[in-house]
C-alpha cells in the first residue's frame, strides 16, 4: 500500500502540563491543537471515552483501572488488582534475583465498558494475566529449548457503583485463557450480532515460534486453542448449567454439541485492534494485527473464518514463499529457520487448502519482497551484525471514525502505532468492505502510541502512550527520543481539511530525479552503525548505488548512473 501526506509541525516533545496545548496540522490541511491531559501512567493500555464523558483506563503494568476526567486530568482509581497477581513486578526486580523471569506483554489489558453502564446493566469487563507457570521455578521460568513462557489470563465483570465510585462484586467468565510473555493480543470489545450485543476479545498466538518462545507450538489454526483467536463471549450469562458454559454463546461456530466454545474466528497473529462500526448501512467488526517483518494487517472479522496465520502473511501474494513468520539462530528448533512456525511453501496453495473460509486482510502495510524478506530471514538465523531493519508500524490498537467533525474522515479507519509513532487513517470504500485511500499519516513524533479513544461528536481524539520505551520482534524500535511516557493526550479538531480523501494510488511515483534527492537524504542522514544495517539490507545490486550517495560529491557519469537506480534504491530503502 502507498503511504503519502506526512504530517509536518508536531513538536517532538512533551509539553508540560494539561493546562499547555500546542496546534498541529495534519496531511491534510486540517488543524488539531494537542494538550497532554495526564502522564506518568504505568503503561495505560486501553481507554474508553464513557457514558459519563469521562476516560476510562487500564495500566497494564499498575493492574489500575481508573476513571480520569479529561477536562482537568483529575484521575480516580476505581479498582487494584496488584494482589490479584500471582506472581511479582518482574520488571522491577533485578535478574540477579528473579533469574530473568519475564513480564507478559500487557499484564492488565482490555476494558470495555456495557452501553447501559448508567442506565440498569453498570458491567464492565476486564481482561488481566494472573498466574506464571514458571514463578516457582529456578531460572527464568521458561519451558526447556526455547519452549516458551506460560501465563493464564482471566476475563471478569465488574460492576460499577457509582456512589462509592469502585468496581466491585466480580465475576469470571473464563479463567483459563492462555497468555504468554508475547503476542497477548488484549483487546476487549462489545459489538452487536443480528442486533444482540456480544463481548469479543482478541488472543495473540502468544508468540509461539519466536524468541523465547521460538520451541513453543503454535496453534493459531487449531479451532480446539484459543491461541490466535477472536473470542466471543455473552455479557450476560445464558441459562447453560456450567459455570463458564452460561458465558459462551450456543451458536458459536466451533461449538459442538456439549463442548461449548469462544472462538469466532481463527488465524490472528496479534490483533491488539478491535473496532466496530455500521458502515454502509451494515454493521462491520475490524481487527488490526502486527505483521511479523512486514505485512500489518486490517482484517474484516467474520463468523468461522480463517485468517491465515501462520500459513498466509499479509495477502496470499506469494512475498513469504519458502520462508516462515520468525527466524532463529537456535538449530535445536525445527525447520530450515529454526522455529515452531510452518515453513510456508507457498502462500497461495496455502490460501487455497484452507478453502472458502480463508480471508485475505483488506488492507496489507507494506509487504516487502521475497528477495528482501529472504535476506532479513538469512540474516537473523546466522544472527549477523547486518542484520536488516524492516518497515512495520506495529498496529497497537483500532477505531473507526463514524462522525462527520472533521471534514473528508467519516468511515475511516484510525491505527495508532508503537514502532514509529503516528496515528494512521485508511478511508473506507462505501460499503466498508475494502480501503479506499493511500495511508495517510498524523501526530508523527518520539511516541509509542498504545490506543485510541473518540468523543462522540468527533471533535477530539484521545491518544494513550506507553511508559516503557521498547518491547519485542517488530514494535522493539523505539522512536528515538521516546517522550511523554504513560501519557494521554488530547488532539481537538480545530478546522481545515477535505470534504474527500484523495484516493488510493493518487501520490504518483518520484522522477528518477525526485528519487535521487530522496534516497541522498535519506542516506546522508543516517548514523554510519544504520548506514551498515540499511546496506545490508538491499539487493546486491543496489548496494554499489549506496555507496555513491555517501560520497561527498558525484562526477557527472556517476550522478546520471545513480539517477537510473534511484528509484529501484529509493524503494528498498523504505522497505527497511
Amino acid at each position: 500500500m502507498r503511504f503519502s501526506y506526512f504530517l509536518g509541525g508536531l513538536a517532538a516533545v512533551a509539553v508540560s502540563g494539561p493546562a499547555v496545548a500546542q496546534t498541529v496540522s495534519g496531511p491534510l490541511g486540517e488543524q488539531f491543537t494537542r494538550r497532554v491531559i495526564t502522564e506518568k501512567l504505568s503503561d495505560p493500555w486501553e481507554v474508553a471515552y464513557g457514558p459519563d464523558n469521562f476516560l476510562w483506563i487500564t495500566e497494564a503494568r499498575g493492574y489500575r483501572v481508573s476513571r480520569v476526567n479529561p477536562a482537568t486530568g483529575a484521575r480516580q482509581v476505581l479498582l487494584d488488582l496488584s494482589k490479584n497477581r500471582e506472581f511479582p513486578r518482574y520488571d522491577k526486580v533485578p535478574d540477579s534475583v528473579d533469574g530473568g523471569k519475564p513480564w507478559p506483554q500487557g499484564g492488565l489489558m482490555g476494558l470495555a465498558l456495557h452501553p447501559q453502564l448508567l442506565t440498569g446493566k453498570p458491567y464492565v469487563y476486564l481482561t488481566y494475566i494472573y498466574r506464571f507457570e514458571g514463578a516457582n521455578q529456578p531460572g527464568n521460568g521458561s519451558r526447556p529449548n526455547h519452549g516458551g513462557n506460560y501465563f493464564t489470563a482471566r476475563l471478569v465483570r465488574y460492576e460499577y457503583d457509582a456512589t462509592r465510585q469502585q468496581l466491585a462484586r466480580p465475576l469470571v467468565l473464563c479463567d483459563s485463557i492462555p497468555a504468554s510473555n508475547d503476542h497477548n493480543a488484549g483487546r476487549l470489545l462489545i459489538a452487536p450480532v443480528a442486533g444482540r450485543d456480544y463481548l469479543f476479545y482478541s488472543v495473540g498466538d502468544l508468540g509461539a515460534g519466536q524468541f523465547e518462545n521460538g520451541g513453543r507450538p503454535n496453534h493459531a489454526q487449531n479451532p480446539a486453542s484459543y491461541e490466535g483467536k477472536v473470542l466471543r463471549f455473552n455479557p450476560e450469562p445464558d441459562t447453560d448449567l456450567g459455570q463458564y458454559d452460561r458465558w459462551i454463546p450456543n451458536d458459536n461456530p466451533f461449538s459442538h454439541g456439549q463442548r461449548q466454545s469462544a472462538v469466532w474466528s481463527r488465524g490472528h497473529r496479534n490483533a491488539q485492534g478491535l473496532a466496530y462500526a455500521v458502515v454502509g448501512g451494515t454493521g462491520r467488526l475490524y481487527a488490526s494485527e502486527h505483521g511479523p517483518f512486514s505485512d500489518d494487517e486490517v482484517n474484516l472479522v467474520e463468523r468461522g473464518k480463517n485468517y491465515g496465520h501462520p500459513l498466509v502473511i499479509g495477502l496470499a501474494d506469494g512475498n513469504y514463499n519458502g520462508l516462515a513468520a520468525a527466524a532463529s539462530e537456535h538449530a535445536t528448533l525445527p525447520g530450515p529457520w529454526h522455529t515452531t512456525y510452518p515453513t510456508i511453501g507457498s502462500e497461495q496453495a496455502n490460501a487455497a487448502r484452507l478453502g472458502a473460509d480463508y480471508r485475505n486482510p483488506i488492507a496489507s502495510l507494506y509487504p516487502l519482497s521475497n528477495q528482501f524478506l529472504t535476506t532479513v530471514l538469512t540474516r537473523t538465523r546466522t544472527h549477523s551484525s547486518d542484520e536488516p531493519t524492516w518497515n512495520s508500524e506495529a498496529p497497537s490498537s483500532l477505531a473507526v471514525y463514524s462522525a462527520t467533525a472533521i471534514p473528508g474522515w467519516q468511515n475511516s479507519l484510525l491505527i495508532p502505532t508503537l514502532k514509529k509513532g503516528k496515528l494512521i487513517r485508511l478511508q473506507l470504500t462505501d460499503d466498508g468492505t475494502a480501503v479506499a485511500s493511500d495511508t495517510l499519516m498524523y501526530f508523527r513524533g518520539p511516541i509509542r502510541y498504545r490506543d485510541l479513544a473518540m468523543s462522540p461528536d468527533g471533535t477530539k481524539l484521545y491518544l494513550a502512550t506507553d511508559s516503557a520505551s521498547i518491547t519485542s520482534g517488530p514494535s522493539e524500535e523505539a522512536p528515538k527520543g521516546t517522550a511523554c511516557q504513560g501519557c494521554l493526550i488530547e488532539f481537538t479538531y480545530v478546522s481545515g481539511g477535505h470534504t474527500t480523501t484523495p484516493p488510493r494510488g493518487s501520490n504518483p511515483a518520484p522522477t528518477p530525479e525526485q528519487a535521487l534527492q530522496q534516497a541522498t537524504t535519506l542516506v546522508k542522514a543516517l548514523k554510519p552503525k544504520d548506514q551498515r544495517a540499511k546496506r545490508a539490507g538491499l539487493p546486491p545490486a543496489q548496494q554499489p548505488i549506496f555507496d555513491l550517495l555517501l560520497k561527498p560529491a558525484l562526477t557527472p557519469q556517476e550522478k546520471a548512473r545513480a539517477q537510473r537506480n534511484a528509484p529501484a534504491l529509493l524503494t528498498g530503502l523504505r522497505q527497511q
